[in-house]
């Protein structure tokens, strides 16, 4: 599953490169068979707009959102894309500046207004970024594009219209929720944020959307809070990106990333501060394991403890045996990986890629294994007892239960990411199969399968093409776990059309067909197949 590739040419640097949006649906060049139940549309968002006027985003999360749709229609396929219509990017075209300070990117006050009100203006508290980069997906029957802050942008997914902003503070108590919530198949949506509990100490709320309602109401006035997972430290809570669901329980991963409150409260003060500059690292605190049921919603109080690592996307999450068994994509370590995702650092020429990618944290797909019956009295001995993992789970004099992993992949500076399974069918089940895109020194160049069973792994890879998340879609009368396709965009800048949807046969990662258009397509981060 390593990348077999150099990229000396540098053409990645094209997908963080700002384009346009279209007009009206481009028609793709077909080669190959388009299955036949593929009749939806492959919905992804990601930054495409990198400067305004001569102002540059600094950050890969900084970019305006740009939301991309790739429709299948007869075996024909279409392209088409638009900005979100966010208060972050209205205000920045017609000001031309930045605006709205994004994660790695400081807004300055208008030059223009007087001394005055630009010293009112830093002390007046930050206005948080709507720019919802990085996900779609449905509540109810509606679709939000979304970030990790508290606001969340409506969008029509026919024609890409933005259609409003919803503030989830005036629902929840919640400082922001996560873009990758939990979808159940009644379209029970749950998530996860950080909030400020009882006497102004931090925790993490677990939050549950219902389905669409039969008044046809909005779901998210009905949001509610199921269980509240208190913070290590008090007024630093982890930065938390994913969370795992099995069928009973909530497992949220406690890294020893933190935002610092304080900082975060008095940056919007200081010239110049960003989001990123919030960040620390508590070196001692390692990493915290925690565990609630889901109905009714209660936390467990045991202290599973593991090394230090930073952690952004789980994989799945599912119980055998008096287990939970948690698999997701590892850094090794207390650094924040975020450090290295700098546009300057991705635009670098490879042999300087390759240099910073030395010094970063190390990528491993690990799985742990968190034993549900514990005793103190069984200091010292493993508690875990499934037949086919090594991950161990130790109780220590203190009542601290540690957890080492097994791991799944490893291979130096390369990364199985942005994990995807067959969600469906096996969100929350005993699985075999996890998908991944595969970042070489950070440059994502290749979609890479992996039997998590067997540790067997499968790549797709060509020269100068860098692909992005593949999503997986069953095939209707579908009986094997892998019995489908996966969906990826291909950003090919040197070719003639410079960018492709392909779809592979998820069984061997072979290629079934491919979807090409005459323009660049930029980086994208997460999406959906709508069917």
């Amino acid at each position: 599953m390593v990348s077999r590739f150099e990229h000396p040419a540098g053409t990645y640097k094209k997908i963080f490169e700002t384009c346009e949006e279209l007009a009206e649906p481009l028609p793709a060049t077909v080669t190959g068979r388009i299955p036949s139940y593929l009749k939806g549309s492959l919905l992804r968002l990601g930054p495409g707009l990198f400067e305004v006027g001569d102002e540059p985003f600094y950050h890969l999360f900084d970019g305006q959102a740009l939301m991309h749709k790739f429709d299948f229609k007869n075996g024909q396929v279409t392209y088409y894309r638009k900005f979100v219509r966010t208060d972050a990017y209205v205000r920045a075209i017609t000001e031309k500046r930045v605006v709205i300070t994004e994660f790695g990117t400081f807004a300055y006050p208008d030059p223009c207004k007087n001394i005055f009100s630009r010293f009112f203006s830093y002390f007046k508290g930050v206005e948080v970024t709507d720019n919802c980069l990085v996900n779609v997906y449905p509540v109810g029957e509606d679709f939000y594009a979304v970030t990790e802050t508290n606001y969340v942008t409506k969008v029509n997914t026919d024609t890409l219209e933005t259609m409003k902003k919803v503030d989830l503070c005036n629902y929840i108590n919640i400082n922001g929720v996560t873009a990758h919530p939990h979808i159940e198949r009644d379209g029970t949506v749950y998530n996860i944020g950080n909030c400020m509990g009882k006497g102004a100490s931090l925790a993490y709320n677990i939050v549950r959307i219902p389905p669409t309602q039969k008044d046809k109401s909005d779901p998210i006035e009905k949001s509610k809070v199921v269980v509240q997972i208190p913070s290590a430290e008090r007024f630093k809570p982890s930065y938390v990106h994913s969370f795992g669901m099995s069928e009973n329980y909530f497992v949220f991963v406690e890294t020893p990333v933190k935002i610092n409150l304080l900082k975060f409260l008095s940056a919007w003060s200081i010239r110049g501060s960003n989001y990123m500059d919030c960040f620390e690292s508590n070196e001692s605190q390692g990493t915290l394991f925690h565990i609630a049921t889901k109905e009714p919603g209660e936390y467990i109080d045991h202290k599973f403890k593991a090394a230090a690592i930073g952690m952004f996307h789980h994989i799945n999450t599912y119980e055998d045996q008096g287990f939970i068994v948690v698999d997701l994509c590892g850094w090794k370590g207390f650094e924040f990986v975020y450090n290295y995702l700098w546009l300057a650092n991705l635009r670098a020429n490879w042999d300087e890629v390759k240099k910073a990618a030395m010094m970063a944290p190390q990528p491993e797909v690990r799985r742990y294994v968190i034993p549900l019956d514990v005793h103190k009295e069984e200091q010292g001995k493993n508690l875990v007892s499934l037949p086919y993992t090594t991950a161990t789970a130790t109780m220590h004099a203190d009542g601290t239960i540690w957890l080492e992993p097994e791991v799944l992949f490893s291979g130096p500076r390369q990364a199985f990411e942005f994990p995807q399974i067959n969600y469906e069918k096996f969100a929350g089940k005993n699985y075999t199969y996890a998908y991944g895109l595969g970042l070489n020194h950070f440059i994502p160049d290749r979609i890479c399968k992996l039997n998590v069973k067997t540790k067997e792994t499968w790549v797709w890879q060509e020269p100068d093409s860098y692909p992005s998340e593949p999503l997986f879609v069953q095939t209707p009368d579908g009986v094997d776990e892998d019995d489908g396709v996966l969906l990826t965009i291909i950003a090919a800048p040197g070719s003639q059309r410079p960018a492709y949807l392909l779809i592979l046969n998820a069984k061997d990662l072979s290629e079934i067909a491919r979807a090409e258009v005459e323009c660049d397509i930029p980086v994208t981060f997460h999406g959906m197949y709508k069917p």
